[in-house]
């Protein structure tokens, strides 16, 4: 039996290794974006429907064009082995806005539907109205709200747009949705929290049992290789 569990752990261990690179989502596998550009949503994830990305891609170009704040919103599958939610965004952030100017009118929101982990970046301008205090509830609450109840993913970037909109509109903040009864610990990453490897751990889990089942049932009928054989009579 431990010959028998050192090989499945060889095998897992191995397919771990062998994880498609076009399963998780670096920063270059998103377009290239800049300042001005016309793209608003990007959904790697495809979990948000048509008319809700076209709804909420107006109605940021229509923030964009009245007050010269730009938000973007990505939603990807998983992270690449190893990355946080913190990480990826400051890298994709970076790389879209590469200068403080270029940062300044700039709010990325970025979601990894693998563990529901959320960040949020802005500019020095953008943080004036949209302040650290607004910016930790939209990820903690509006997003992880209706991620908790049920992936509800369509709802969550409806509810970050509404509510992220009408601040850097230099509206009254509107908060974010009730959360009386929600646990939102288990989806919010701030910035100075440490690695979140959670992700690695679902595959790695995913990878063993997907391994274990079939070579389970094969060798139960075949015999296993190291049973040493019949007897002979």
């Amino acid at each position: 039996m431990k010959r028998l569990l050192s090989f499945f752990c060889i095998v897992v261990l191995a397919l771990g290794m062998l994880v498609p690179p076009s399963l998780a989502t670096g920063i270059y596998d998103l377009p290239p974006l800049s300042a001005g550009d016309s793209t608003w949503v990007v959904d790697q994830a495809d979990t948000i429907s048509r008319a809700n990305e076209a709804k909420v891609s107006s109605d940021l170009k229509k923030l964009a064009s009245s007050t010269g704040n730009e938000v973007r919103m990505v939603v990807i599958r998983r992270l690449d082995f190893g990355q946080t939610i913190n990480q990826f965004a400051d890298e994709l952030f970076n790389k879209w806005y590469p200068t403080p100017e270029a940062k300044e009118h700039q709010t990325l929101l970025v979601i990894d539907t693998l563990t529901n982990a959320t960040a949020i970046r802005t500019g020095e301008k953008a943080q004036k109205l949209l302040n650290d205090d607004i910016a930790d509830s939209v990820v903690s609450e509006t997003v992880a709200v209706p991620l908790k109840e049920g992936a509800k993913y369509n709802q969550a970037v409806l509810d970050a747009s509404r509510r992220v909109s009408a601040v850097l509109s230099g509206q009254p903040d509107p908060g974010p949705p009730d959360a009386q009864e929600i646990n939102i610990e288990s989806t919010f990453t701030s910035a100075e929290e440490t690695n979140d490897t959670s992700a690695s751990i679902w595959v790695i889990v995913f990878l063993f049992f997907a391994t274990l089942i079939p070579m389970v049932t094969y060798f139960w009928y075949v015999g296993f290789p190291w049973g040493g054989g019949e007897e002979e009579e």
